[in-house]
């Protein structure tokens, strides 16, 4: 509206000036003789009082309701002395109303906005709407626009070229499901929605279009949890003729500039690389928080010619032992150490072997199968002092022994309050496992995605077992979370066709669901790669918040249905035949035979 002054705008300067004014009803005061209001709009608060000579606007005052939608026109005025409200903004000033319009009535509202926090959050999806007007979610939605614009801004600065890629794509049966479109001009075959632009932007480099970038809506068809949804949103980008290195600084300059912009926070330059050995080593993660500072040590040396066996058992099987210091929980009590073994036994460990320090010397819960030589060189090579606890882990398999202790690691940061929450932690995570082994499938996969290139020595030399092929993969860490991940990818059509041989496509197969890629590699395609954000994530984690939920406008529940619009909605017969297909029914077995 033309002339419109904001809710949240007016002070003590805008005294005497007549203003217009939209917004919701936030809250009605009748003091018998006087009636006011507050009015909302997404800039805050400001008070409305009538002319208490007014009769007719005093008594549509009171039968205001909250929500309704008003233009209010009056006067500025500065409050009377002792009625400021330090806690507003606007709490200096009053608008004295000449005429206020009803422009559209709100029934009563299942909660109110300010309520919205405290009720249910299936009732806040419900009405979104009403959950959307908080200051919170206003703060997100407006932070996420910076965002947005911070970034194009520096792409576009940086000689990219925003490039829209085909929503409706081929399915690929590798990774997360797809969400499927059945073709009603093609009986029988269906689309995709993109898991990921990947291929198409790997196309676009062999266009000839140098550096590319999109902001872009992708969708897996998986179980949610709270940092997922069945859609959401990516800043992909790719560049030909490049490296690692020349991709990662880009990357450090986006980040440098999004936190100065977005959050005005400096932060520094280069970030640490962490090869993915050692961070599962060190942190039991390969995506390590590395506020908390804590690390992992391994002692299997320490135990070597142990007469313990499940040690002994363990090193015979070139498995390891490792250990993380725990300071100042020495005096853990039992009910307390077992809290730990529980969150380890998730991760493949039969538990977890104890070592503490007291006025008797040295304790371990394993005392009796050990020296008093070992015990000592586990105090020392973990440094650990007399009033810290040691978590010791055992395990043929190294990834168990990782994950497991990787776990006490991260609870025991958040418990004893090591994370320093004003301190952004940024790493890279490098030379990833090109393949990793599925055990229900019996077969090599892709650890990321199949178009990563390998380290070409680990080809070579370890063609016959691809377990220990490196990737030229690298993923960003912010805080313990997974921000983006990229790599260089395969541009030379003889690498492409061995790494599908090693996932165990034939020719025919690789042909079936990738030959127009194939094809593509062999009409001059440079030297590329590129790195993909999670941009939601991203957002939570400037906006301080736990769910993607509150920085998604309109999200899905767990079961991804949306619970305001209904959908996904039941489809008519007809809708089915149109396309092809129908409906089956399941039949309930009865079970009480």
């Amino acid at each position: 509206m033309k002339n419109r002054t904001y809710c949240g705008a007016p002070n003590k300067a805008y005294d005497g000036k007549k203003l217009t004014f939209c917004g919701w009803v936030h809250h009605v005061r009748d003091l018998g003789g006087l009636s006011f209001f507050t009015l909302r709009d997404h800039t805050g608060l400001v008070q409305i009082t009538p002319d208490p000579d007014n009769e007719d606007m005093c008594a549509m005052i009171r039968g205001l309701h909250h929500e309704d939608v008003l233009k209010v026109t009056g006067t500025a005025r500065l409050r009377p002395e002792g009625n400021v409200n330090p806690d507003m903004p606007t709490g200096e000033i009053e608008i004295l109303a000449d005429s206020i319009e009803l422009l559209s009535g709100s029934k009563v509202p299942p909660f109110l906005p300010e309520e919205a926090e405290g009720v249910q959050e299936d009732l806040r999806l419900k009405h979104r709407m009403l959950h959307l007007r908080t200051d919170k979610m206003q703060h997100n939605f407006r932070l996420r626009h910076k965002m947005y614009q911070s970034i194009r801004r520096y792409f576009d600065e940086n000689g990219f070229c925003e490039i829209e890629t085909p929503f409706l794509v081929k399915p690929t049966p590798e990774g997360a499901r797809d969400y499927l479109v059945p073709s009603r001009l093609h009986k029988g075959r269906a689309y995709a929605l993109p898991q990921s632009p990947q291929i198409y932007k790997q196309i676009l480099m062999i266009a000839g279009f140098d550096r590319y970038f999109q902001i872009v809506k992708c969708f897996r068809d998986e179980d949610l949890r709270s940092d997922r949804q069945p859609e959401f949103t990516q800043i992909d980008v790719e560049l030909s003729f490049t490296d690692e290195e020349e991709v990662q600084e880009i990357v450090e300059g986006l980040m440098v500039q999004l936190f100065d912009e977005v959050l005005e926070v400096k932060i520094s330059t280069p970030f640490p690389k962490i090869p993915y050995a050692e961070a599962m080593l060190r942190y039991g993660s390969d995506k390590p928080d590395l506020r908390i500072p804590l690390e992992i040590v391994d002692i299997t040396d320490v135990f070597q010619g142990t007469e313990f066996k499940v040690f002994s058992s363990v090193i015979d099987s070139g498995g390891a032992i490792r250990g993380i210091k725990l300071p100042g929980c020495g005096g853990y009590s039992r009910r307390q150490k077992d809290g730990l073994i529980e969150r380890a036994k998730k991760f493949g460990l039969g538990g977890l072997v104890y070592f503490w320090h007291n006025e008797e010397g040295i304790k371990s819960t394993a005392a009796k199968f050990l020296t008093d030589e070992q015990m000592k060189n586990v105090f020392e090579v973990t440094g650990a002092e007399d009033d810290d606890l040691i978590a010791v882990a055992a395990h043929t398999n190294t990834n168990h022994v990782a994950f497991g202790l990787g776990a006490v690691r991260e609870w025991t940061g958040k418990e004893l309050n090591l994370i320093d929450e004003s301190v952004y932690s940024h790493c890279w995570i490098t030379d990833f496992p090109m393949f990793e082994f599925n055990e229900e499938m019996q077969r090599y996969q892709a650890a990321h995605h199949p178009f990563t290139a390998p380290v070409i020595e680990d080809m070579e030399n370890f063609a016959d077992d691809p377990s220990k092929i490196r990737s030229r993969g690298y993923d960003l860490v912010l805080n313990g979370s997974e921000i983006a991940g990229g790599s260089i990818r395969i541009h030379q059509r003889d690498i492409q066709r061995r790494v599908f041989e090693l996932l165990g496509f034939d020719e025919q197969e690789a042909d079936e669901r990738f030959g127009f890629l194939l094809d593509a590699l062999e009409l001059g395609a440079p030297p590329h790669g590129g790195i993909a954000f999670g941009l939601d994530r991203m957002v939570m984690i400037f906006a301080g918040v736990d769910s993607i939920r509150e920085i998604i406008a309109f999200p899905k529940t767990t079961t991804a249905i949306s619970l305001m619009d209904g959908s996904p909605a039941f489809t008519t017969e007809d809708q089915w035949a149109e396309l092809g297909l129908k409906t089956v029914k399941k039949v309930e077995t009865d079970n009480k035979k």
